[in-house]
């Protein structure tokens, strides 16, 4: 372990890689209309191309988790940030859309590949309170997956879709950057925590009933990020707005989710855990149900209340995730990757069908009101994780 003076270091470096790894896992949605557009595929094949971004960049991640914990190096962050880098800015030019599948699907493991193993090093590399470096870690990818749609549209707008692959460069330099600067723990003892069985660590997981809630918990708010961001930009393009403002609505809305992750460990201690549960899962509908009823007629106060929803959907992610990694310690990294990663890889299976439904029947919005229902029904489940007169 390090000294408290010197966590600061590893905590900057693995920040700034999930904030530059997510820039590129966020660059498809605002450009994928103009992208389908120009290479002639439906909406729905252009989410289902979405979909696999989100089925490789997720669901994977337990299973990558399980060798980062066993590991004894820090080869998933490197090669995880290079592939992201390389083949998501890519992805873009490609005019093939079964090309551009395979281009999305290596990136997107890039992306799965780094996200357990830094999860997992950010209570590892921390002496002191780990809640507040995780809600810092979260916060610095959901602004980096935020700023993702506004540089894809910008350089798309300005410059081009054959111009995004300038973006690589920041990704492998900053890689590069890590390989010196993280600290190497593969000298530290092998202890029994480390000895542990694939079979076993998941049985464990998923045989605890805390663990079951906050992953079904993490699926639904999944499904109500992911449907915004994957449905809202074919609505905004039916309306005639320019690849740049479909991006700079993407970025608020992301952009205030990243807020709320980075305030969200403050607040908790103020208003109390099980709180700020019942505010991310109860809140989305109504704002949607807002944005339903003005998204036609006063087009400024819908982006606000889209950027609400962003907010309140991420607040209670670093609160779910810190709360979730010290129900069993032992499995840092196998569990940042059911909550930050398995989760999204079903939402991403289940968004094709939904985003299917919602192009043949011509109905982006209800469909929207819907996802935000379903959460709000199910927060129930909240009082379950906590003792009874528990905040």
């Amino acid at each position: 372990m390090i000294y408290e003076k010197e966590e600061r270091k590893p905590q900057i470096w693995l920040c700034g890689g999930h904030f530059i790894n997510d820039i590129y896992t966020g660059v498809l949605n605002p450009i994928m209309p103009f992208i389908a557009e120009q290479v002639n595929i439906s909406m729905a094949f252009a989410t289902f191309i979405l979909s696999c971004s989100h089925i490789f960049a997720s669901i994977f991640q337990p299973f990558f988790g399980y060798f980062a914990d066993k590991m004894r190096k820090r080869a998933l962050i490197f090669w995880g940030l290079i592939f992201t880098a390389v083949f998501l800015s890519n992805a873009p030019t490609v005019t093939n859309p079964y090309v551009m599948i395979v281009f999305i699907v290596l990136g997107s493991l890039g992306s799965s590949l780094y996200h357990p193993q830094a999860l997992g090093l950010i209570p590892k590399f921390s002496t002191s309170n780990v809640a507040k470096n995780m809600g810092i870690f979260i916060a610095m990818g959901t602004l980096g997956f935020s700023l993702g749609p506004l540089v894809s549209s910008s350089i798309a707008q300005y410059l081009g879709l054959d111009k995004m692959p300038i973006m690589c460069v920041i990704g492998i330099v900053w890689a590069l950057l890590m390989f010196k600067f993280v600290p190497k723990f593969s000298t530290e003892p092998i202890t029994k925590a480390d000895n542990f069985d694939f079979g076993k660590a998941f049985s464990d997981i998923l045989k605890n009933r805390k663990l079951d809630i906050l992953i079904v918990i993490s699926i639904l708010k999944s499904l109500m990020q992911t449907s915004c961001s994957m449905l809202l930009p074919f609505l905004w393009q039916r309306m005639h707005y320019s690849k740049f403002e479909i991006g700079l609505a993407l970025f608020f809305f992301l952009f205030a989710g990243g807020i709320a992750s980075f305030l969200s460990p403050k607040i908790e201690k103020k208003i109390g855990t099980k709180n700020v549960f019942y505010i991310s899962m109860i809140m989305p509908l109504p704002i949607i149900l807002l944005f339903a009823l003005t998204y036609r007629t006063i087009p400024l106060l819908s982006f606000a209340l889209v950027a609400l929803t962003g907010f309140v959907i991420m607040f209670a992610v670093p609160v779910m995730m810190s709360m979730a990694q010290k129900i069993l310690p032992q499995y840092k990294s196998i569990i940042g990757g059911f909550i930050n990663g398995f989760s999204w890889g079903v939402v991403a299976i289940m968004i094709t069908m939904i985003s299917k439904f919602a192009d043949h029947n011509n109905c982006i919005v209800p469909v929207i009101c819907v996802v935000a229902l379903i959460p709000a029904i199910c927060s129930f489940m909240v009082n379950k994780l906590f003792p009874k007169n528990a905040n």
